[in-house]
């Protein structure tokens, strides 16, 4: 019988959603196309996405996440209720819902997220920090007495977390993330090569010969752009040695956030990590190199996930076992205890 469970990994850059039973049904981005006139949704997600620098003066792209946290409330509603809508279509029963959250949120961002989830028509909502979904769906078993570091590199925020006997132990949440690589490739091409590119360009680049550790052999990509200095189009090359200037600032960041939970690691569990090694999820953990980065400045074995993009939605999903054991509206227990 289907259920009605749903999790959902509320990225800033996109959304998964997983349906017990079912696995992961929809991957899309967190773009809403909206008429500014009647205010009426046009699209959402990868349609959405396509307008985003293309639409004319009544027409807004918006990303409604930002910094993995809702920065428009309404969009996100709406949103979550089309996303919804469409893997369950028009059901008698109202879904309970499991919602992915940076380890370090607010209670007024938590309160956000919640009641986006119930206007969204969920029955109930219950949330889960990012990197126990990612270790869960990483196939580590959290309930041993065993630390296990988790660094979660998504599109709005980086996590890092280390997990034993089911809960978190030390952690951090920056927002430095996917977003930031792009920030910087576009400030970097306006630097350098005296060109203006959209986000898009800038997402291609990171993805096509975007580094953070020397590669092997130099890598190019030709990218069109409009020169700053005559107002009209101009080629160029970019390489991936410029890639790897460009990100310089913000992998510095992350690899110092790492730094700074592991010297806050009680020494047993920094002694299993250096046995078991620092495992990446997330889509920019898929930046090349970032794995050998971290290994290199930490001294510890670094391996990113065998599907690191969907490891916080397949761990969101597993914890639709366990819903009943949750409350509504709250973290996990080591978010109480902390709290408490």
């Amino acid at each position: 019988m289907f259920s009605n469970d749903i999790g959902i990994d509320l990225g800033t850059a996109s959304i998964l959603v997983y349906v017990k039973g079912k696995g992961i049904v929809l991957c899309e981005p967190s773009v809403v196309a909206v008429d500014k006139t009647t205010g009426r949704i046009l699209q959402v997600g990868t349609e959405a996405q396509k307008m985003l620098g293309r639409t004319p003066g009544n027409i807004v792209a918006i990303r409604p996440m930002r910094e993995g946290v809702i920065s428009d409330y309404v969009m996100t509603e709406r949103m979550l209720k089309e996303f919804i809508k469409k893997v369950c279509g028009v059901r008698l029963f109202k879904p309970n819902l499991v919602i992915c959250v940076p380890s370090i949120i607010t209670e007024v961002e938590e309160r956000a997220v919640i009641d986006a989830g119930r206007q969204a028509g969920a029955r109930r909502v219950c949330l889960i920090e990012e990197p126990v979904a990612a270790a869960i769906g990483a196939g580590i078993d959290i309930a041993k007495p065993v630390g296990n570091m988790v660094v979660d590199i998504g599109g709005g925020t980086a996590d890092i977390a280390v997990i034993s006997l089911g809960n978190i132990v030390e952690s951090t949440s920056i927002k430095i993330a996917g977003d930031k690589f792009d920030e910087a490739i576009v400030k970097y091409v306006r630097r350098k090569h005296n060109v203006l590119i959209g986000e898009r360009t800038a997402e291609d680049l990171k993805i096509s010969i975007g580094c953070v550790y020397p590669r092997p052999e130099e890598k190019t990509m030709e990218v069109k752009g409009r020169c700053l200095m005559t107002g009209l189009p101009r080629n160029f090359t970019v390489t991936s040695s410029e890639m790897l200037e460009a990100f310089e600032e913000v992998t510095v960041r992350i690899v110092e956030a790492i730094h700074s939970v592991l010297e806050r690691t009680p020494p047993e569990l920094v002694g299993d990590i250096s046995t078991n090694g620092i495992l990446m999820t997330g889509g920019g953990s898929l930046v090349w190199g970032f794995d050998k980065l971290v290994s290199s400045k930490t001294g510890i074995e670094t391996h990113i996930a065998d599907d690191a993009i969907c490891c916080v939605a397949n761990g969101t999903g597993k914890a639709l076992e366990h819903i009943d054991q949750m409350q509504d509206g709250t973290m996990d227990l080591s978010r109480k205890r902390q709290m408490m």
